[in-house]
């Protein structure tokens, strides 16, 4: 039972006062209404917009009005919006799509939750972009706005150097060892970070025409999933982890295993001609606020060392900080080996012996899974409750649109068409019955061995957990260690807080003991500010709130937007994030650059 106080509610037939929405045209329905949304934005009369919206309604703005990641609630917000921005941003040229997929159509999302979904493309004085919106029926057969999203999916006149608007030939060996090497000039974005949010980011600057240098501190691009344990893989399947420019072969499996993916974007870089130089650390930067640089210091190994002037820094180096590890005491006196899950390779080594696993995320799965595998007997301390969920549940979490006959770009579009409130009500509903219906069986069984499962923050799932905790605290997707539990092979100890550790495992505060060779703490990552601070002192990290979480609109705090600093950005989160946002997030550096963006000017 949901006992949250949000005040958000969802527009349901019974709340509207309708009971049969289903004889009707959709596509007439969505011309009618964009026809009168057209009209009154052609004429700057922003009251006549929001009077096309229910009450409590909401425009979501992706980058298009505002240049930012905003959600406007009520006719008011929606209002005050409009009156800032409509005239700014000369909205003009919208057009009903019709083709397959994008055509209006009427969903039944349940019993009591019916909408009538279309999509119109729009042009502003910069860009062109797609809009989702969500009528509701009304008691008097009209149908108004419970949602609308605008995203911006292109800059008109420095668009992507993509399909017929790609160069004629690529350079010379030596004319790409001079663009990775800058000899010539300095680059004007320094990507920090190589992992695939880092390689996504590189790629959409380089081919708007943003000179960009990647750098990271590993040998290799994909060292940072070559290094992780060896039986990690990719808990969402490989239609939701596509990457910009270039998909994953059609013969590849659903889930992508570690050593693959980094192979994968080793390849992705090369393809790509993406400029990095690996082996590479920052010593030192300074940020001057007249000309609006920055200048770094870059030792290159043994290469030497480079001073850069950039203008933008973007912290690409994942969704979390440095491992944490509890301060337990008489950790010295343990004969065993203690380690972070970041630092687990393999159970190999340790048959026979036992192993005591602290969490119950995606990793502590994944680690005892493979010791049990490996002829380990694995204890696995729950802290707290966890959140499960599993692979096939997962796919209805996700939507039905991330498949092989569905366009990628499309789905994104569709995946973030509602603003987080509607979002969480709808997941409200849906986490509820998952657990009562297809992963009943599974939770059930868990219970049963003392396993403490929940529903998630607000208990609407994964989807609260990732965006507000960065997936910290949850089961991401059970990928067998779930039966290894219910079967005993797995043995689950909670119910009492860590006091020390014993010469030969861990003592409880209620008196009792467990016997382990190796404890792995798999206890998570500390803030993803972490390494900025490392690299840009406390001064410039004093202005940075907060990076992950959601805002009051619903929104990532600090991640693929202006973060409280200029030419200071962060990007993180998963393929399918950094897939979808570095698009923005280059759009709105490339904006800066042509003179078209200037934050100050942007007030709503």
């Amino acid at each position: 039972m949901v006992t949250n106080t949000f005040s958000q509610r969802l527009p349901t037939l019974g709340r509207l006062g309708v009971t049969d929405p289903f004889n009707i045209s959709s596509s007439e329905v969505a011309t009618e209404w964009l026809n009168a949304f057209s009209a009154a934005i052609t004429q700057n009369d922003t009251t006549a917009v929001v009077n096309l919206f229910l009450e409590d309604g909401f425009w979501k703005d992706m980058i298009a009005l505002t240049w930012d990641l905003r959600t406007f609630e009520g006719r008011k917000d929606i209002k005050r919006l409009l009156d800032a921005r409509l005239v700014a941003t000369g909205l003009h040229e919208l057009c009903l799509l019709q083709e397959p997929l994008k055509e209006p159509a009427l969903q039944k999302v349940y019993d009591d939750l019916v909408w009538l979904r279309f999509c119109f493309g729009f042009s502003t004085k910069h860009g062109k972009g797609t809009a989702v919106v969500y009528l509701v029926p009304l008691p008097d057969s009209k149908w108004k706005a419970y949602s609308l999203l605008t995203c911006l999916d292109s800059l008109t006149n420095f668009p992507q150097k993509v399909g017929p608007l790609r160069n004629g030939r690529s350079g010379s060996e030596e004319k790409r060892r001079e663009e990775t090497e800058f000899l010539n000039n300095d680059p004007t974005v320094l990507v920090i970070g190589a992992g695939h949010v880092g390689l996504e980011t590189a790629a959409r600057l380089k081919y708007m025409g943003v000179p960009t240098l990647i750098i990271d501190k590993k040998t290799r691009v994909g060292d940072s999933w070559r290094e992780r344990y060896k039986t990690l893989c990719l808990h969402h399947s490989i239609w939701y982890s596509q990457m910009p420019y270039l998909k994953f072969p059609s013969t590849w499996p659903i889930y992508i295993p570690a050593p693959k993916l980094a192979d994968w974007l080793e390849a992705y870089a090369s393809f790509l001609e993406l400029d990095i130089w690996n082996s590479s650390t920052i010593t030192k930067t300074s940020w001057n606020d007249s000309t609006k640089t920055w200048t770094v210091e870059v030792n290159r190994g043994g290469k030497g060392a480079r001073i850069l002037t950039v203008k933008h820094l973007v912290f690409a180096t994942g969704s979390a900080g440095r491992p944490i590890i509890p301060d337990i005491p008489g950790k010295a006196s343990f004969k065993g080996s203690v380690l972070h899950s970041s630092e687990f390779k393999s159970g190999a080594n340790n048959n026979g012996k036992k192993a005591i696993v602290v969490g119950c995320g995606n990793s502590a799965h994944d680690i005892a899974q493979d010791f049990y595998r490996h002829g380990v007997d694995v204890t696995m301390y729950q802290r707290s409750s966890t959140f499960v969920i599993s692979v096939e549940s997962m796919k209805t979490v996700l939507g039905a649109a991330y498949r092989d006959d569905f366009p990628t770009e499309l789905a994104d579009t569709y995946g973030t068409s509602l603003p987080w409130a509607v979002v969480r009500r709808l997941h409200q509903r849906m986490t509820p019955m998952i657990a009562e219906t297809a992963d009943k069986e599974m939770l059930d069984g868990l219970a049963k061995t003392g396993f403490k499962t929940n529903l998630g923050l607000h208990e609407a799932g994964i989807i609260s957990l990732y965006l507000e905790r960065g997936g910290g605290y949850t089961l991401l997707a059970d990928t067998g260690a779930s039966k290894s539990i219910i079967d005993g092979h797995i043995k689950i100890k909670n119910g009492s807080a860590i006091e020390s550790f014993t010469e030969n495992g861990l003592r409880f505060a209620d008196g009792s003991e467990l016997q382990g060779d190796v404890v792995v703490f798999a206890t998570g990552y500390g803030d993803v500010r972490d390494f900025m601070r490392d690299v840009c002192g406390d001064e410039i990290a004093s202005k940075i709130p907060r990076v992950w979480g959601l805002d009051e609109e619903g929104q990532t705090a600090g991640v693929w937007r202006y973060c409280g600093h200029d030419g200071l950005w962060f990007a993180n989160g998963n393929l399918a994030l950094a897939r979808f946002h570095s698009l923005h997030l280059a759009m709105q550096i490339k904006a800066i650059e042509e003179g078209i963006l200037n934050k100050t000017d942007v007030v709503i």
